[in-house]
């Protein structure tokens, strides 16, 4: 046994039973993973004990490990914290990668004298108060304006010190002619009446909206009881656009204070977390994070980084967390539930909206800069959904048709890449199956088409979808035993109803998530295999129509049949057609024969 094995063992049965970080390391001592644990010697031991591992990169990981170190913490929330900040400091192989590419602008009130105002890319260790990020630039210059306009908050970018403003080196500015200047730089305004214009401006940054309005009322209220009607209307007019910025972001009950709300929309290669800080009812920041799966992460697992991640970007102290579904992570002082019903649930609702279409756009991108990665990520999502041993870029989905046991046809589409091939798409006509059975006939058409492809020696695909249930499975099964190819093609069946898969040999189906690409993708290949089928049958009905009731007509042999197909298509055209039509299409004579005992059988 190698000593990173005994080291492995020794280290297993020391761990305590506390929360705290974990760290493997490989025999050259480079992190691989980082961890949290709410109890380290159950967590770490589970990657150890297994036999098996869903994940094959957790298995590649487990092997990799020569040492393991611990951090104990005092609580769950500390070793998420702490875990957070080491994947940032060493971005471990193994580990969620967080995948922000933007720098997003904040609002920076300046610690300064008579502070500033404005947006910035660039957070400055100075101890100036930063709000944000926001998505919008045009929000931030709504709001800007607003302080400007409202509370005549300086706009300008001159350094004051009381010494410069005494010595009157400043030219007054028109800002300050149209009332949106309190005149800093002239010394027309206290700085205590301009701090407390910036107290208010920073309450409605946190959101607290409401408690800004009252205490302007009162000093409205204040101003009309002495008479300065004047300075009594600036203060209503300042309250009424203060409401109006309320109206536009207030979502949900103003009961609704001080919380934070995530939600996840994810797939087999990412999860988005979309996050919300709600503030009276009202929405004052909003992100979508997006982070880059490692060891197949559950979507809780990716909350719970999401969560330690943004509560310390945003500065959060809100005591109370919206999530879609129970998460481990139990935090003291914190309350974090799902909630059912109510204003809160429709807010977690609009979040999780939000995450989808962060998630959309992004696949749209995906879409134009990057076809073949788009296709592999939902190739990556069936092969886990379905539990294939490979991609399958190469799909094939059957489906019969036929009525009452007529003109039965199968058809036979071809996906590769998750995109349709058509030029590979095939229609069978069922040869040997008498009356309606669609079982036979779908052995049929699976036997004929891989016996050719195995003739023809090309390639087979690594999916097989049929439209059915159990029963079409099967037959299609033993089309593939005889041919020796059981084990070497993955088949499924889907069934309509219910959207259940079945696989061979297991008599419970699956059932995917109905969000799931996944399942849209076969849904498609499945609606595509039956619109080709159908289209082949209608045809071949009709030609079969065509045929039955033209031959019976004297004088019309296979040749004129042929003739007559090829000019009017159907026979409601043929008997519409004038006599000249007809003798254009098959000769003079036939033509007029024709005409005459179509006549005579009206």
């Amino acid at each position: 046994m190698s000593n990173s094995s005994e080291n492995i063992k020794l280290t297993l049965r020391t761990l305590p039973q506390k929360p705290g970080v974990y760290q493997f390391y490989d025999k050259q001592g480079k992190i691989l993973y980082v961890g949290k644990a709410k109890n380290l010697k159950h967590r770490v031991s589970s990657y150890f004990s297994k036999q098996r591992y869903e994940n094959g990169k957790t298995a590649v990981l487990v092997k990799k490990t020569a040492t393991i170190k611990t951090i104990v913490t005092g609580s769950e929330m500390e070793a998420l914290l702490l875990e957070n900040n080491l994947i940032k400091e060493y971005q471990p192989r193994y580990n969620i990668q967080l995948k922000d590419d933007k720098t997003y602008p904040w609002v920076c009130i300046k610690n300064e004298l008579f502070p500033r105002i404005f947006y910035t890319r660039n957070l400055e260790e100075d101890g100036s108060a930063y709000f944000g990020p926001f998505h919008s630039v045009r929000l931030i210059k709504t709001m800007l304006e607003l302080f400007h306009q409202s509370f005549g908050v300086r706009n300008c970018s001159h350094r004051l010190t009381p010494q410069n403003i005494r010595s009157g080196e400043f030219k007054t500015a028109v800002e300050y002619y149209i009332g949106n200047c309190k005149g800093c730089c002239q010394g027309e305004v206290a700085v205590e009446e301009y701090d407390e214009a910036i107290k208010q401006v920073k309450e409605i940054m946190r959101g607290n909206i409401a408690a800004v309005i009252r205490s302007l009322k009162d000093r409205m209220v204040q101003l009309a009881k002495e008479y300065k009607f004047e300075e009594a209307q600036l203060l209503k007019d300042k309250i009424s656009v203060v409401e109006k910025y309320q109206a536009k972001s207030t979502v949900v009950s103003p009961s609704i204070h001080n919380v934070d709300v995530y939600s996840i929309s994810s797939d087999a290669e990412f999860g988005y977390v979309n996050y919300m800080k709600v503030m009276n009812g009202a929405i004052v920041q909003s992100h979508t994070l997006e982070l880059k799966k490692k060891l197949d992460e559950t979507d809780a697992e990716l909350l719970e980084i999401a969560i330690a991640e943004l509560r310390i970007r945003f500065q959060s102290d809100s005591k109370e967390i919206l999530v879609p579904e129970k998460l481990e992570l139990s935090p003291e002082g914190i309350k974090i539930h799902t909630p059912q019903r109510g204003d809160k649930r429709a807010l977690l609702e609009f979040s999780e909206k939000n995450a989808k279409h962060y998630r959309a756009e992004k696949y749209k991108q995906e879409k134009i800069i990057d076809p073949d990665r788009h296709a592999r990520r939902i190739l990556e999502t069936v092969k886990k959904d379905l539990r294939l041993k490979e991609l399958p870029y190469h799909i094939e989905c059957f489906d019969n048709s036929n009525i009452q046991g007529t003109n039965p046809v199968s058809a036979c589409v071809v996906f590769k890449s998750a995109k349709p091939s058509k030029k590979d798409y095939r229609h069978f006509n069922i040869k040997t199956v008498i009356g309606p059975n669609d079982f036979a006939s779908m052995e049929e058409a699976v036997y004929r088409r891989y016996r050719r492809l195995l003739d023809e020696d090309e390639p087979l695909p690594q999916l097989v979808i049929i439209d059915g249930g159990k029963g079409q499975l099967s037959s299609a099964l033993t089309a593939l035993e005889n041919l020796g190819l059981r084990g070497k093609i993955s088949i499924i069946g889907i069934a309509k109803k219910l959207e259940e898969i079945y696989f061979p040999d297991d008599s419970l189906p699956l059932y995917i998530d109905k969000k799931s690409e996944s399942l849209k993708l076969i849904q498609f290949m499945r609606n595509e295999a039956h619109r080709f089928s159908l289209t082949h049958h209608r045809n071949k009905r009709s030609k079969s129509a065509f045929r039955s009731e033209l031959l019976d007509i004297k004088g019309v042999g296979e040749k004129t049949l042929g003739e007559l197909l090829r000019h009017f298509k159907t026979v409601k055209a043929v008997k519409a057609a004038s006599v000249q039509e007809l003798q254009e299409a098959i000769g003079t004579v036939k033509g007029r024969d024709l005409y005459e005992e179509l006549r005579i059988k009206e």
